[in-house]
C-alpha cells in the first residue's frame, strides 16, 4: 500500500461530505499542489526550532523529508503525517549548551537526541506489543499535561534572555502581526501565520536597516572588556555588551553555494546531556497519540492499532536525523489544518512533501538565509510558539476532568512546573547537575506516582482518571 492509491473520484477534489482516505489520491498535479501546501504549513516550525537550536536549519530540512518517508513506510501508508522538527528538545539543549565552550557540544547534543529517539522506539514497540493502555499507566493525563505545560513554559528564559533583547521593537511588532493574521484569517493563511510573521518581521528588520543600525546584545558576538574591546575566551572580565550592528546580515548568503551537501557531524554522548533531553520523550508519546487520534477520527477509521507503529516511526525518524546532525521529530498539527481544510488525508501529497524538503536542503544558499533570520523575529515568534505549547498541556487537564483538589494531583505537578520555569538547577556532583525542564519532569512524574502508591496504601480517596491518556490530541511541534 506504500505506493499504491486508488484514484478518488474524478481526481479533481473529495465529494461533499466524504474525504479522500490515506490509501487514494487525487490526479498527480494536484497531489503535487496538495504536497506544496504541506510544506509551506511545517516550514516555519521546521526550521525555526533547529535555528533556536543551534542547530543547521538547512540539515533539519532535509532530514525531515528522509524522516516523513520512514515514517509513512512504518505506519504502512496507514497514517498521513509530515516528521518537522520537534519544540520539545529546545529547552534541554539549552541547558546542555549553558556554560559550555566546546567543539564538542553540538555533537552532544546530537548524541543526546539520538538516545531520546532510541527510546522513543524502544516506546513505541512496548506499546504496540503490550496495548496502548501502557500509556494510561505510567503517563496519566495531569502528568502528561504537566509536562506539554513545563516544555513550553520553561522556554520563557530563551525568549526573555536571548532573543527578545536584540531586538525588542521588531520583536513586538512581528509578535502582534502573527496575532492578527492568525485571527483575522480562518482558512490557510492563519495556519502559516508563523511563516508570514517570519517573513515580515525579516522584510521589517531589513527595511529598518536602511535607516541606521541597531544597537542591542548578540549573544556569543559581542564579549567585551571594560574599554569595549573584542576580547577572546580567556579575557579578563569580559561580558556581554551592546554594540551597534545591521540587524539582517546577508554576508553569509553571498558566499553560499546554490547546490551542496548541509553540514553534518557525527554525535557523541554525555550521560548529562542526554537526562536533559529525555523528557522530551514524554511530550512525543502524546504528541504521536493526539496526532493517530485527530486522524482516525477525520477520516472515521480505528487508527488505534496504529498509535505503536507510529511512536516507534516517530523515534526511528529522529534517529536517523541526529545521527548524521540534525534535528530531534515530531507528527505535525500544522499539516493536521491542511487536511482538514482539504479533506485530502492520502499520503501520496507527504512522499511529495518529503521529496520537496530534501531539495530545499540541497540548497545552501538558502540555509545561509534562513540562519539570517533576526533574532528580535525569533522573540516575537517563539514566545507565540512557547506558549502555545504551554497551554496545550492546560489542554490536556481540561479534556481529561483533571481535578486539582486532589493533593496527589496539584502538589506534585506545581512543584514540577515551577522547578521548570525557574529554571531551577539541582547539583548531584561538582560536574553534574539535573536542572530546568529536566528536573520538573523527573519531580512531576515520580512525585505523582510516588503520592498515589501512598494514598492507596492509607486509604485516601482514589484519584480521578479522566479519559484515557490516548485520547490526548495534542502538539507541542
Amino acid at each position: 500500500m506504500a505506493f499504491r492509491w486508488r484514484v478518488h473520484g474524478d481526481g479533481k477534489s473529495p465529494a461533499p461530505g466524504e474525504v479522500v482516505q490515506p490509501d487514494e489520491r487525487l490526479s498527480w498535479p494536484r497531489t503535487a499542489g496538495l504536497g506544496a501546501q504541506h510544506v509551506v504549513a511545517m516550514f516555519g516550525a521546521t526550521f525555526v526550532f533547529p535555528l533556536v537550536m543551534g542547530l543547521d536549519p538547512n540539515l533539519a530540512v532535509m532530514m525531515s523529508g528522509v524522516a516523513t518517508i520512514l515514517f509513512l513506510l512504518i505506519v504502512q501508508g496507514k497514517v498521513p503525517s509530515y516528521l518537522g522538527t520537534s519544540a520539545s528538545f529546545v529547552g534541554g539543549v539549552f541547558a546542555i549548551r549553558a556554560g559550555v565552550d566546546s567543539a564538542q557540544t553540538d555533537a552532544w547534543v546530537t548524541g543526546a537526541i539520538l538516545i531520546a529517539g532510541a527510546v522513543l522506539a524502544l516506546a513505541g514497540l512496548a506499546i504496540h506489543f503490550l496495548g496502548v493502555q501502557v500509556i494510561h499507566r505510567v503517563f496519566p493525563p495531569v502528568v502528561t499535561g504537566a509536562v506539554v505545560m513545563l516544555i513550553g513554559f520553561g522556554l520563557a528564559f530563551v525568549v526573555a534572555d536571548t532573543y527578545w533583547p536584540q531586538d525588542h521593537w521588531i520583536a513586538l511588532i512581528t509578535m502582534a502581526f502573527v496575532f492578527v493574521v492568525m485571527v483575522a484569517s480562518k482558512g490557510f493563511m492563519g495556519r502559516i501565520a508563523i511563516l508570514l510573521g517570519l517573513v515580515f518581521g525579516f522584510a521589517l528588520s531589513w527595511v529598518l536597516d536602511l535607516f541606521g543600525q541597531i544597537t542591542s546584545v548578540l549573544p556569543g558576538a559581542n564579549l567585551r572588556d571594560a574599554a569595549g574591546r573584542a576580547c577572546g575566551p580567556e579575557g579578563p572580565y569580559c561580558v556581554a555588551t551592546a554594540f551597534p550592528h545591521d540587524r539582517v546580515d546577508f554576508s553569509a548568503v553571498g558566499q553560499a553555494d546554490w547546490f551542496g551537501w548541509p553540514s553534518m557531524h557525527a554525535p557523541d554522548f554525555k550521560l548529562s546531556a542526554i537526562l536533559l533531553v529525555l523528557p522530551a520523550v514524554i511530550a512525543l508519546i502524546a504528541e504521536n497519540t493526539g496526532h493517530v487520534k485527530a486522524v482516525g477520527e477525520m477520516t472515521r477509521t480505528d487508527l488505534d492499532p496504529m498509535i505503536g507503529r507510529s511512536i516507534f516511526a516517530d523515534g526511528i525518524g529522529t534517529m536517523a536525523t541526529s545521527s548524521v546532525g540534525g534535528s530531534p521529530t515530531t507528527t505535525y498539527a500544522e499539516n493536521i489544518g491542511v487536511m482538514a481544510a482539504t479533506r485530502v488525508y492520502s499520503t501520496a501529497p507527504y512522499y511529495v512533501a518529503a521529496l520537496i524538503a530534501v531539495l530545499f536542503g540541497l540548497c545552501p544558499k538558502f540555509g545561509a538565509l534562513v540562519a539570517a533570520t533576526p533574532g528580535g523575529v525569533l522573540g516575537g515568534v517563539t514566545v507565540i510558539l512557547y506558549g502555545m505549547i504551554g497551554l496545550l498541556g492546560a489542554k490536556i487537564w481540561v479534556e481529561n476532568r483533571v481535578d486539582f483538589t486532589d493533593p496527589v494531583n496539584m502538589v506534585p505537578i506545581g512543584a514540577g512546573i515551577i522547578l521548570a520555569i525557574g529554571p531551577v538547577v539541582h547539583p548531584i556532583t561538582d560536574d553534574f547537575s539535573i536542572e530546568g525542564i529536566a528536573l520538573g519532569t523527573i519531580v512531576a512524574l515520580a512525585g505523582y506516582h510516588l503520592l498515589r502508591a501512598i494514598a492507596t496504601r492509607t486509604g485516601a480517596p482514589p484519584v480521578p482518571a479522566g479519559e484515557s491518556g490516548a485520547e490526548q490530541g495534542t502538539s507541542a511541534s
